[in-house]
């Protein structure tokens, strides 16, 4: 099957799996004819741009037999040369998963399917046949995934890298959510060679860009795409596929690696971070310059900026974020409009015209604020602006920067009685550069040298 997989994708220069799911919403009449009639019509639409298609078992089953009747249709009308993989999460020992197997595979003429890996490798067994495939739920894309699989275990390394390294070989791949790049990150560079099926980018909100580049392998394949509701309610479904399929084959891969990785190399390369022999307005030398102004001239790497900052955002408590003047306030904008959220500003120089106020934005006394900036140092300047926002009336809790200089920020900050978050510190910037290899151990030794003094 994979095989069949690999020469699918290859010759359609697609990684975009084409779920079918129809759901009772998409329907025009709730029956099994209305079902079968929507895959139909889907696998016509979108044929051109899917490596593979998707039926999910449950939406057929809920018919009864003549949902599986209609289903077993469906992946009959699929073209020969476009694999089916069969969602049903399956999972059980002996002659019951021989029957699922068999009624997989020989009753529904299914592919490859999705099975729980729970009751060990001997429940997968069975369904590995000749010219057949499985995936293999690792770390699936549900937000109370990892309540089970990022479960430690006694080596400290989490369930789902055990299921991977414990269950591999030919005719297996893997299912991790896309909604968990860092997770993803972890299975690609577990299975350098595997196919991961990748679901949640969609209506489970996945960023498809990061989950992509960490996802792929480094040939830029053995990566499968998913999308069901995105393609099925678009107005055009054959536009909308292959709108996906080309947002997929753009994303360059970077197998091995994080999203805190690709920022590090995202700001190492736009030159934000900068390594030599630079004179810092204190007068004092320094061997790195961080200069996150340049964040203006590069949208793509200001998105990722405000997607790393926004899921700390996500845990927190507000009504606006309050950005400071002048680095931040294009980073406060992406954000802004990436979460829909309010965004305030302190003048740096507040006019003696027109409204005369010190802090712009529309906002209510007693409203709660967090201070969005770009770095931070000592936190002088941070508490600084905090007093101008209190005195218009904002209370605040939270300050959320992108770097953290280890200049003593954080202490200050809480001592004041704040909370203090970074998406990154300098020490970890600098270590991940160089493991990634952007950075010379000359340079990262001066850097540690200069935090350590």
């Amino acid at each position: 099957m994979f095989r069949r997989l690999e020469a699918r994708a290859k010759s359609v220069d697609s990684l975009l799996c084409v779920g079918l799911d129809p759901h009772a919403e998409l329907l025009a009449t709730p029956t099994v004819a209305a079902a079968k009639s929507f895959c139909l019509r889907l696998i016509e639409q979108t044929a051109s741009s899917a490596a593979a298609f998707k039926p999910n078992i449950a939406f057929f089953e809920v018919f009864g037999g003549k949902g599986w009747e209609a289903l077993r249709d469906v992946i009959a009308a699929v073209p020969d040369d476009i694999p089916v993989i069969v969602d049903a999460k399956r999972g059980d020992i002996g002659s019951t998963a021989t029957a699922y197997a068999d009624a997989i595979f020989d009753g529904l003429g299914a592919d490859a399917v999705t099975l729980s890996p729970y009751l060990g490798a001997e429940s997968l067994q069975p369904f590995l046949r000749p010219g057949k495939g499985v995936f293999v739920l690792a770390r699936t894309s549900n937000p109370g995934s990892g309540q089970l699989q990022d479960s430690p275990m006694a080596d400290g390394r989490p369930f789902f890298e055990h299921v991977v390294t414990s269950i591999g070989g030919p005719g297996i791949g893997y299912v991790v959510g896309a909604t968990a790049p860092d997770q993803l990150a972890a299975v690609r560079q577990l299975a350098p060679d595997a196919w991961i099926l990748a679901p949640g980018v969609g209506a489970q909100g996945a960023d498809l860009e990061d989950a992509v580049a960490v996802g792929k392998r480094r040939d830029g394949s053995g990566l499968l795409v998913p999308v069901s509701r995105a393609i099925a309610s678009a107005g055009d479904r054959g536009a909308a596929a292959e709108a996906l399929r080309t947002a997929i084959n753009e994303v360059d891969p970077i197998p091995g690696t994080s999203p805190l990785d690709q920022l590090a190399i995202g700001l190492f390369e736009a030159g934000c971070v900068q390594f030599g022999e630079f004179t810092l307005k204190s007068g004092a030398s320094s061997p790195i310059y961080v200069d996150l102004r340049r964040l203006a001239a590069r949208p793509d790497l200001l998105r990722r900026v405000a997607r790393e900052m926004a899921g700390i955002l996500a845990d927190l408590e507000f009504d606006h974020i309050a950005a400071l003047p002048y680095a931040a306030l294009p980073i406060g904008s992406a954000i802004a409009l990436q979460t829909g959220t309010s965004m305030v500003y302190p003048r740096r120089e507040v006019k003696d015209y027109g409204t005369k106020k010190s802090v712009e934005g529309v906002f209510a006394e007693g409203d709660t604020a967090v201070v969005i900036d770009d770095l931070a140092t000592s936190g002088e300047t941070k508490i600084e602006a905090i007093s101008q926002l209190a005195a218009a009336g904002l209370a605040i809790t939270d300050i959320v920067v992108l770097i953290d200089r280890l200049g003593g920020a954080s202490e200050a900050l809480a001592a004041a009685g704040y909370r203090f978050h970074s998406v990154i510190s300098v020490r970890d910037l600098v270590d991940r550069l160089l493991r990634l290899e952007a950075l010379d151990a000359k340079s990262h030794s001066a850097v540690i040298d200069y935090l350590d003094g």
